[in-house]
């Protein structure tokens, strides 16, 4: 055997759309071992639970990540929440089960996108983000934002979104069911993105339950594993759904598995829709946050964990999450060994990787 070479991959690639380093060990062309290195952009979010009050602290949770923002604001509302044993009403619960799925559709149209544009398929590129923008339209008129929307708050939501523009809104994503079939099938049937993805990063049954791997990476695998199922909290189990998976254990199966999930989002919507109750959207929140607690949540990249701990008084003395990135980095780094040095790009951005929510 001859020496092996180790190659810097990142933090700065013209393929990847956030700064993830890796250090690999190459045998000639293939890949023996990769080494991530995280820390690049941490900002220290968490320690700024201490400096905001609890309530306030929801739009820095938010900011976490840009993709998964709601999902942040509402996971540590949650976690807050069940830890002053706050009960949201019903309606709060259906508007935020509307949103978050609105995020999951908006997450993988424009991971999507980066994964046609990492292998040069720009017109699928395009078409992806064009879809996309449709449901950030939905979030500007809801919200009034497109990135972030400030709409959780400890107690509910702050804004109600009217019967008739629901009903819209269900109607526009009936119509981008089509448009999602149209293109999503030239890319799953294309020659080149088959060859670049299939038996490409295998990830087994096995090696993902050791590796602790969430989300569409797991799922992809062949494990049914959402938290959505779990949640008792929530109006999932209100909702006609089940866990998309697949057992390619590949490339080709894990964005088969989020192309599926955004079908399963446009249906579970459009139901939430047609049961959502009337009534309130908030809550009187009284009292301060005493005691610790975690709240878990299915964001688009998978499961996430959202910890506080609080002492009685305004702030909170402790906020801690881990994020699906965190958690899917060992399964990445076994889909790696024994790949092409070419095919890296292509395995880190199944994985759809979001290093702002990793290192916060």
């Amino acid at each position: 055997m001859g020496k092996h070479t180790v190659v810097p991959f990142g933090p700065q690639h013209p393929v990847l759309p956030e700064p993830i380093h890796l250090d690999l060990e190459l045998d000639d062309e293939k890949v023996v071992r990769a080494i991530p290195s995280i820390g690049y952009i941490h900002r220290g979010l968490e320690k700024l639970v201490e400096k905001r009050e609890f309530k306030e602290y929801v739009f820095i949770a938010e900011r976490i990540c840009g993709i998964c923002a709601f999902g942040h604001g509402w996971g540590y509302c949650k976690s807050v929440e069940g830890l002053m044993n706050i009960e949201i009403p019903l309606r709060a619960k259906y508007l935020r089960t509307i949103w978050h799925e609105l995020s999951r559709i908006h997450s993988h149209l424009l991971w999507l996108g980066l994964m046609a544009d990492g292998m040069g398929f720009e017109s699928l590129f395009m078409h992806s983000w064009r879809l996309r923008e449709k449901v950030l339209d939905i979030f500007e008129k809801t919200t009034g934002g497109r990135v972030i929307f400030s709409a959780c708050k400890i107690g509910g939501v702050r804004r109600d979104i009217e019967d008739s523009e629901l009903h819209g809104i269900a109607e526009i994503l009936r119509g981008m069911r089509d448009e999602v079939r149209e293109i999503t099938d030239i890319f799953f049937k294309e020659p080149t993105s088959v060859s670049r993805l299939k038996d490409v990063g295998i990830l087994s049954k096995e090696a993902a339950v050791a590796t602790c791997a969430v989300g569409p990476m797991v799922r992809a695998s062949g494990i049914p594993l959402d938290y959505r199922v779990a949640d008792t909290s929530g109006v999932y189990r209100e909702l006609n759904f089940t866990p998309v998976t697949t057992d390619t254990c590949d490339c080709y199966g894990r964005c088969w598995v989020r192309v599926q999930e955004i079908f399963a989002s446009l249906d579970m919507i459009c139901q939430a829709i047609e049961k959502i109750p009337a009534g309130d959207i908030a809550v009187p929140v009284k009292g301060n946050p005493n005691g610790e607690y975690f709240a878990r949540l299915e964001q688009p990249r998978g499961e996430a964990f959202y910890y506080v701990k609080g002492n009685n008084t305004t702030h909170l003395t402790r906020f801690r999450v881990r994020t699906p990135t965190n958690m899917n980095l060992p399964a990445m780094v076994e889909a790696l060994k024994g790949c092409d040095y070419a095919d890296v790009p292509m395995i880190v951005l199944t994985i759809d990787p979001c290093i702002s929510c990793t290192e916060r």
